[in-house]
């Protein structure tokens, strides 16, 4: 035979607890986000020693260093503007001209090193 117990119709006292006092949800001032995510981002750190020396699941310190991350690389409200000075005119110079045995080598500003190089050849040439 079974023998069934049903505490329904028994007239039996349950305890029943009644939890008071602050929930489980902390609330992280942003001074504090910042020490932890920056204790967390130090070299040779471990977040999930940071996260347990401040009684912190691993991958809320995580969030908190992508969204700080985030942040920091925001487009910025406000950007000043600056007037820069206005650039001076440079006067163009005028080509170098040499006249060698009835011809004329005109030669760019800004090119010298051609010129060096044709006079070596015009120099070894004469030579």
């Amino acid at each position: 035979m079974v023998d069934a117990n049903d505490d329904a119709k028994a007239e039996v006292y349950r305890r029943v607890e009644v939890l008071t006092g602050p929930g489980r949800r902390r609330q992280w001032s942003e001074e504090a986000k910042a020490r932890i995510v920056s204790e967390a981002w130090q070299p040779g750190a471990v977040v999930a020693v940071v996260a347990r020396r401040w009684q912190v699941c691993p991958q809320q310190v995580f969030a908190w260093r992508r969204e700080m991350g985030r942040a920091a690389v925001a487009a910025p409200d406000f950007v000043p503007i600056v007037a820069a000075a206005p650039m001076a005119q440079e006067v163009p110079l005028p080509p170098i001209e040499i006249e060698l045995a009835g011809a004329v080598l005109r030669i760019a500003p800004g090119t010298e090193a051609a010129l060096t190089t044709v006079l070596r050849a015009v120099r070894a040439s004469v030579l």
